[in-house]
C-alpha cells in the first residue's frame, strides 16, 4: 500500500513491449537495475508492465539499439495530473493554498475522541477541557498535558486520571474514573429491621440479632421482622444492631383513570429540511428564514463531519429535518396500551431497586374509567430503622 502511494505520488508509466526476444528487455532492465512491476505476458512476444517515470526515460534510451517496439499504455500519478493544470495558473494557486491549508490545518485539533468513562459524561469532560483551553481550533502543539490534568481532576472529582493525546487533528482524551470505597455499614446504632411493606416471607437470614418471623408467614407493613433487642439468661437484654435480609413475595395494584380526551400524533408527510455548515464554532446558513410556519413538527439534527484524504477537517454538515404531524382523536386499544406501559414503568420503578417482577395482569374498568395493573414481586422488604433508648439519669 505504502510503495502504491510512493509510485503515484512520483509518476509511473504503463508501457507495452513487443520483441522477437522480449527477455533481453527484461534482461536490460537488470542491468540498469530498472524496477518494473503488475508484468503481465500478452503473447509470447510481447507483454505490459509499470515503471517509474524515471526508470521509463532511461529504458527508452538504453532501447534504442534493440529491436523491440516501445509504446505507452497510460501514464498515472501526481506529476501528469498537475501537468494539465500548468496553463491554469489560478487552479493551480488554489491547490497550492487548499494543501497548505491542509498542513497548517493538521496543527491544530478539530476533532475529541474520549474514552474510559461510564458514569461521568463526556459533556462534562469536553466543558472542563474547554474552560481550560482546550477547544476546537486550539493549536495541539502548545498544549500542556500534566497543566490541564491537575486543572481537569480538581473540577471533576469523579475522575482519578485523565491525559491528552493529540495526533494530527484529533485530541485522544483518556479518563480513569474514581472508585469511592464503600459506604461503611453502621455495626454500633441499635437497630431493629422492620417490614418495608407487606408480603408472604420466603427468605430470612438474620446477620446480627434476631428473627421474629418464620418463612411462610404473612407480614404487615410495619411489623418487626429482625429485633436488635436479644435476651439472655445471665445478663438480661442485649441491644445489638439488627441487620439481614427478608425476601418476601409481594403484591401491587396500581390503577389510573383513563383520559377522557386521548390524542395521538398522525404525520401528515410533509417535510421541510435545511442545510448548514459549521466552521469550527460558526454556523453558515444556506436558508434564509430560520423559523418555522406555524403548526407540529418534529425535529431532527444529524451532523456529518468532513473528512478528507482521512484528516478530519474543521467543517461539519448539519442538516435539520422537520416532519408534519396532527393530532388526531386516538382509538381504545391505543390508549389502553399507553396505560399499561405508564403503569408498567411505574411498577418496576417501585420494585427494580429491591427484586423484580414476576407477573403482571392489566385490565380496564369501563364502568369507572380507570386502568388497573395487578403484579406479583419477589423483593427484599427488609427496612432497618433506629431503636431509641432512654438516657440514664445523672448520677
Amino acid at each position: 500500500m505504502l510503495n502504491e502511494l510512493v509510485n503515484r505520488l512520483r509518476g509511473q508509466v504503463w508501457i507495452r513491449a513487443e520483441s522477437a526476444f522480449p527477455e533481453r528487455v527484461l534482461n536490460l532492465c537488470g542491468a540498469r537495475d530498472l524496477a518494473f512491476w503488475d508484468l503481465a505476458w500478452e503473447s509470447p512476444t510481447a507483454f505490459t508492465c509499470r515503471l517509474s517515470r524515471r526508470d521509463w526515460h532511461t529504458l527508452r534510451r538504453a532501447a534504442a539499439n534493440l529491436e523491440c517496439t516501445l509504446s505507452v499504455v497510460g501514464r498515472e500519478g501526481a506529476p501528469y495530473f498537475l501537468v494539465r493544470f500548468r496553463r491554469r495558473q489560478v487552479l493551480l494557486a488554489g491547490l497550492a493554498l487548499c494543501a497548505a491549508g491542509l498542513f497548517f490545518g493538521s496543527f491544530f485539533v478539530w476533532e475529541f475522541r474520549v474514552e474510559g468513562n461510564e458514569t461521568v459524561p463526556t459533556e462534562r469532560i469536553l466543558r472542563a477541557l474547554e474552560q481550560n483551553g482546550v477547544h476546537l481550533g486550539s493549536f495541539g502543539l502548545s498544549l500542556d498535558g500534566e497543566d490541564i490534568r491537575n486543572h481537569v481532576l480538581l473540577e471533576i472529582p469523579e475522575l482519578s486520571w485523565l491525559t491528552v493525546n493529540v495526533s494530527g487533528c484529533r485530541a485522544n482524551v483518556q479518563v480513569r474514573e474514581r472508585v469511592f470505597p464503600p459506604e461503611r455499614i453502621d455495626d454500633q446504632t441499635p437497630m431493629n429491621v422492620v417490614a418495608r411493606r407487606p408480603g408472604m416471607v420466603l427468605k430470612v437470614q438474620a446477620l446480627d440479632g434476631v428473627a421474629e418471623v418464620l418463612k411462610g408467614s404473612t407480614v404487615t407493613q410495619g411489623q418487626l421482622l429482625i429485633s436488635g433487642v436479644e435476651d439472655t439468661d445471665t445478663f438480661g437484654a442485649r441491644i445489638l444492631a439488627g441487620m439481614g435480609s427478608v425476601t418476601a413475595r409481594t403484591w401491587y395494584t396500581l390503577q389510573t383513570p383513563l383520559p377522557p380526551n386521548a390524542m395521538v400524533r398522525q404525520a401528515t408527510g410533509e417535510s421541510k429540511t435545511r442545510i448548514s455548515l459549521v466552521f469550527g464554532t460558526h454556523r453558515v446558513k444556506f436558508y434564509a428564514n430560520s423559523s418555522v410556519e406555524t403548526g407540529n413538527y418534529d425535529k431532527i439534527t444529524n451532523r456529518y463531519p468532513l473528512r478528507l484524504l482521512g484528516l478530519s477537517l474543521p467543517i461539519t454538515l448539519v442538516t435539520e429535518t422537520w416532519y408534519a404531524y396532527e393530532l388526531v382523536p386516538a382509538d381504545s386499544a391505543a390508549v389502553q396500551a399507553s396505560m399499561e406501559t405508564v403503569l408498567t414503568e411505574y411498577l418496576h420503578s417501585l420494585v427494580d431497586p429491591y427484586g423484580t417482577v414476576k407477573s403482571t395482569l392489566f385490565t380496564v374498568r369501563s364502568r369507572e374509567g380507570t386502568a388497573v395493573l395487578t403484579a406479583e414481586c419477589q423483593e427484599e422488604i427488609g427496612q432497618q430503622v433506629p431503636i431509641f433508648t432512654e438516657e440514664q439519669p445523672d448520677a
